[in-house]
């Protein structure tokens, strides 16, 4: 064998166990989902189930409102993906094709906020939203996920790679920004959009914090705070546990699926590689 087929070998076998070692932890949540817990607390553990049950998938909608949990998941996580992507296009578009004063301080700004955790606002905003009565609601949770740093960055870079001959040609003909912004680059900018709206929308699906603190019942929390109720301070649930994130899962590789072929494209062409 040639120098080339043995490094061609060698690149797609370590590819293969790096792919088997990143979807390890996923393949363990599926097939203990369908564990009886007698076998999830046998030692030593094994990954093929001995015996297949689905009582996990029943029962995990006896013990929390899970249709509940899943409608304010969708709600919560769907709105800030659609709003965010609108508000963050907007600006986005100023940053890259409008010429004002103070344009390079403001994307510097948003640079920062980019930089600073979000746990640091966390005490502070929660402060703010219980004053206005927001706290174990959905629009408390959905309004300070409106706009995203990343969002506005991501669509900066994406706009600039534009050509402005289509922008100058519609000048040309009369049509004002708004026009130009919802007619011309919006949908040039349908790969950039799928692609930050995956992130959006898988972000918000799994993040558990934020809901966790905003809601102190279940039936304003979504899906990772319900779940989290599974996880106690001597016992975890593994089984319910596993069969509700195998459950949780689904929309956001759904979602996926659908925009894969732009969400490659949208990486490819904003300079994020």
């Amino acid at each position: 064998m040639s120098t080339k087929s043995i490094w061609t070998w060698v690149t797609a076998i370590a590819g293969i166990v790096i792919a088997l070692g990143m979807l390890l932890p996923i393949i363990w949540m599926v097939f203990t989902a369908f564990k009886p817990e007698s076998d999830i607390v046998s030692f030593p553990p094994t990954l093929w189930p001995r015996e297949l049950t689905i009582e996990h998938f029943v029962n995990v909608w006896d013990r929390i409102p899970f249709a509940r949990l899943y409608v304010n998941t969708i709600v919560f996580a769907g709105s800030v993906t659609i709003i965010s992507l609108f508000l963050d296009s907007m600006a986005a578009y100023a940053l890259a094709r409008i010429d004002f004063r103070g344009r390079g301080f403001v994307l510097v700004l948003i640079l920062l906020l980019l930089m600073l955790p979000f746990q640091v606002t966390l005490i502070p905003l929660y402060d703010f939203l219980n004053s206005l009565g927001l706290t174990n609601t959905l629009p408390g949770m959905i309004i300070p996920r409106m706009t995203n740093a990343f969002g506005i960055f991501f669509l900066r870079q994406f706009f600039l790679s534009l050509p402005k001959d289509l922008e100058e040609a519609a000048r040309v003909d009369g049509a004002s920004e708004w026009r130009i912004y919802w007619g011309v680059i919006m949908p040039l900018a349908r790969p950039a959009l799928l692609t930050l709206g995956l992130f959006h929308f898988q972000y918000n699906w799994n993040d558990l914090l934020w809901p966790l603190i905003m809601s102190s019942d279940v039936a304003s929390a979504t899906l990772p705070a319900g779940l989290s109720l599974f996880m106690g301070q001597h016992v975890v649930e593994y089984g319910l546990l596993m069969a509700g994130s195998l459950l949780a899962l689904l929309p956001v590789i759904v979602f996926f699926l659908l925009i894969q072929r732009s969400f490659v494209a949208g990486i490819a062409t904003t300079g994020l590689k």
